[in-house]
């Protein structure tokens, strides 16, 4: 093993990971470590190393916890250990030299402990560090036991990357490719690692095709044993405002903002939009020239309709407004956030809309139960729909 080519492999692993030379660097070291405790070290002992990357020399040390007679276990407690069941014995040999088992006590075992009156200047928890002769020449066995750690510590250290960059994505969009179909759940490929789109945040009626490339929401971001799980959505009704922001410039500068949504996964969503500019159109904003800007987000929808309405401060306005596309001639508030909205007869279909859709939508999206009436029904119970 050649130790004065290990500053040039830290670089070259560092820029073909992208990963920070010092993380690259402390992988390096743990290798070198383990390397030299399987050549030149015993059983149980601690050994450490370190790299002067100017220059690549290394230097070797052993580590012993420095312990004192309350910090060990006794010959009567080990013999009283031995007749507990296995389960229930705590692991008092794993570990770095300064670990402890139940109580703060250790097993003495001369390779990781030291008593604390045969050394000078220390005292017991202290870490007493023993400079080792530096090796160069390693074996084959312990050459790939080297290989095996880095290996190791840059997998972790690609898995630890991954999963902070993509928490900083949490609640953003994220576009990616269909890897792989198996089953309910649907593998995307976002470039570092692979996302998964469960059955439940999956569009009903939307088809998907391996290599298939879509905009997705981040849902959350898990650590597993397999390394970070990316659960992404397709159904989540903010994706709607993300693929908005996407395309109306004025939500990014503050000139408008979206106040609420509702969402009924590949069928039809509401969106209720202000202004906060004087002169500002909010849905025109939204809606674009000749339909430019709401076209491109209902396509990344898969053909979604979009209603686009005026949020209103007003409860009664609001809920007239997200009656759209239907006409609303009175809407009355009532106790227990319901209201009444009156529609002329040839607009009651379309306030209900389809099974109901209409005003199901326009309840989820303003917060108030709505009863949808004809005139001159207003004090009927009425067989329309109540949300």
């Amino acid at each position: 093993m050649d130790l004065k080519n290990l500053t040039v492999l830290v670089n070259h692993i560092s820029e073909e990971k992208g990963l920070a030379k010092e993380r690259v660097l402390e992988a390096v070291e743990q290798s070198l470590a383990a390397a030299y405790k399987k050549e030149f070290g015993g059983k149980g002992q601690v050994i450490k190393a370190k790299i002067e990357p100017k220059s690549g020399s290394v230097e070797f040390w052993q580590e012993k916890l420095v312990v004192d007679d309350s910090m060990i276990y006794s010959e009567e407690e080990l013999e009283k250990m031995k007749e507990e069941p296995a389960e229930n014995l705590p692991d008092i040999q794993a570990g770095p030299p300064n670990s402890e088992g139940v109580g703060g006590k250790v097993h003495f075992n001369p390779e990781r402990h030291v008593m604390e009156g045969d050394v000078k200047g220390k005292k017991s928890g202290d870490i007493l560090e023993i400079k080792l002769k530096t090796q160069t020449d390693f074996g084959r066995i312990a050459a790939q036991t080297a290989k095996q750690v880095i290996l190791q510590k840059i997998r972790e250290a690609e898995r630890e990357q991954i999963l902070l960059e993509f928490r900083s994505k949490e609640g953003e969009l994220l576009s990616g490719a269909i890897q792989r179909i198996e089953g309910r759940l649907i593998f995307i490929d976002l470039g570092k690692t692979l996302g998964i789109l469960l059955r439940e945040e999956q569009v009903p009626g939307e088809f998907y095709r391996i290599g298939q490339r879509l905009k997705f929401y981040c849902l959350k971001v898990e650590e597993s044993p397999k390394g970070p799980q990316i659960l992404l959505s397709r159904a989540y009704p903010k994706l709607v405002s993300k693929l908005f922001e996407l395309e109306v410039p004025e939500i990014g500068a503050g000139a408008v903002e979206i106040k609420a949504i509702a969402r009924e996964p590949g069928s039809r969503s509401k969106v209720a939009v202000s202004s906060n500019e004087e002169g500002v159109d909010p849905i025109g904003a939204m809606v674009g020239q000749r339909g430019t800007r709401v076209t491109a987000v209902m396509n990344e929808l898969g053909g979604e309709k979009i209603d686009i309405v005026e949020w209103a401060e007003d409860p009664a306005s609001f809920v007239g407004n997200a009656l759209s596309p239907s006409r609303v001639l009175n809407v009355e508030i009532f106790p227990r956030n319901r209201a009444v909205a009156v529609v002329a007869e040839d607009q009651l279909s379309l306030a209900i809309g389809r099974e109901g859709q209409n005003v199901r939508l326009a309840a989820k999206l303003t917060g108030w139960k709505i009863d949808v009436r004809a005139p001159g029904q207003e004090q009927e119970k009425s067989d329309t729909t109540e949300v």
